[in-house]
């Protein structure tokens, strides 16, 4: 598979391209409920997506900075929130994921953001930890998927 361009979604087809992402990865193969897998967040995140040279949408992440991050991490200055990320099948494997981590992360540090936390599937905690992100506190259930948060110092 030829290498993905990755960059920030800056209009409705690039966000198109994303829900079309997510509802692939998230909604038909993991069975998440729709109404829980777009949300509040998706109109003020920073949504990054990965696309193929023919312009198929292969993977997306997103970031949650700011007041919103702070309310939802606990009021910590300067943790981001890393989520929603997804690669479409045929991309897996390719370093695709990881590229996209390092891509949030930069957009991250762009904002202020000083670390990272997400919520891992945790038959991803490995993926996560290769990238240096350790877990933290117990197992819970997301979507009716078990998650972990995860941090990480940029």
């Amino acid at each position: 598979m030829p290498a993905a361009v990755i960059r920030v979604a800056e209009d409705e087809a690039d966000l198109e391209l994303v829900r079309a992402v997510r509802y692939e990865v998230f909604v038909v193969e993991q069975n998440v409920p729709r109404e829980l897998e777009y949300d509040e967040y998706d109109a003020t995140s920073v949504h990054l997506l990965a696309a193929g040279a023919d312009g198929a949408g292969l993977g997306t992440g997103r970031l949650i900075f700011g007041e919103q991050a702070r309310k939802l991490t606990g009021g910590i200055e300067g943790r981001v929130l890393l989520g929603r990320l997804a690669v479409v099948a045929a991309a897996r494997g390719t370093g695709l994921g990881a590229d996209l981590v390092r891509a949030i992360e930069a957009a991250a540090a762009e904002r202020g953001g000083v670390e990272v936390e997400l919520h891992a599937q945790v038959q991803a905690l490995g993926f996560y930890e290769r990238l240096g992100y350790v877990a933290e506190g117990p197992v819970y259930e997301d979507a009716g998927i078990p998650h972990r948060t995860m941090t990480r110092a940029l």
